[in-house]
């Protein structure tokens, strides 16, 4: 195919997705989601008390690319996603290793909302708390979705850390609003209403579990997410989109993380 001939296609598929808005999931996908969020939940729990806390470890070759510093992404499941109908459940999980810095020195960055404006573009432009209690918290994030399409997003999460020890602690975050904005950054910017976004994110939970050790801390976020399947006929193409924008956000996440923390750092 030549590459006037692709530039075409890609074009023309692109403004069929965009023209093709999705139906508001379902009472069964949305079930489904929650039953697999249930089950993963208590997997961590058991994983959390057992030897093997960390997912880094229970790999030897996994553990040496993470322990040298790289940002290490992988599916959790073979995949990464399942499809159940007109819905994909994302599972991905990635992990990554601060030399020289301390557990509160990370706890610190992940609760100061307000700047990970800052840190976490071009997939967050906007971030501020809303609200802090103890150790829970509730945000807002306006995340851009960008491939071939560009989508923006105004999301509102509530957070809470739990630490187990002294050199231990994990996250739990999960979306309770989630609107697509049309036209964002204009005067005329408007949120669409559910039912008629292109269901590039339906739901968002993101689980960090870190560690103190081997002088500095390992970080480890695992993000299961729902978002609508592909439009029949345009799998080819934006397949790919659809199942590679977790992954890449999470390496993205862990990456600018890194850098957040080193740059608060005294």
């Amino acid at each position: 195919m030549s590459r006037d001939l692709l530039l075409w296609v890609t074009l023309a598929c692109a403004t069929a997705f965009a023209g093709d808005p999705a139906m508001r999931p379902g009472r069964k996908p949305l079930d489904k989601y929650q039953t697999y969020v249930r089950e993963a939940e208590a997997r961590m729990q058991q994983e959390i008390q057992s030897p093997t806390y960390l997912w880094a470890a229970r790999s030897p070759a996994r553990w040496e690319r993470v322990r040298s510093g790289e940002a290490v992404v992988e599916p959790w499941n073979a995949q990464g996603d399942s499809d159940i109908g007109d819905t994909l459940i994302h599972d991905w999980i990635g992990a990554l290793f601060i030399s020289g810095v301390k557990l509160t020195q990370v706890a610190a960055f992940l609760q100061d909302y307000a700047v990970h404006k800052n840190f976490y573009r071009p997939e967050v432009i906007d971030s501020r708390l809303l609200e802090h209690n103890g150790n829970g918290y509730r945000l807002h994030y306006r995340l851009v979705k960008k491939k071939i399409l560009t989508v923006v997003l105004d999301t509102e999460h509530t957070a809470n850390y739990y630490p187990i020890s002294a050199t231990r602690m994990v996250t739990s975050s999960y979306t309770t609003r989630i609107a697509e904005v049309k036209d964002a950054g204009k005067p005329e910017e408007r949120e669409l209403p559910p039912g008629k976004d292109h269901g590039f994110l339906w739901r968002l939970n993101t689980y960090w579990r870190l560690e103190e050790k081997d002088g500095g801390v390992y970080m480890e976020c695992r993000s299961i997410s729902l978002s609508r399947s592909v439009p029949y006929g345009l799998g080819w193409l934006i397949n790919p989109i659809i199942r590679s924008l977790p992954n890449e956000s999470l390496a993205h996440l862990l990456t600018a993380t890194s850098q957040g923390v080193r740059s608060q750092a005294p």
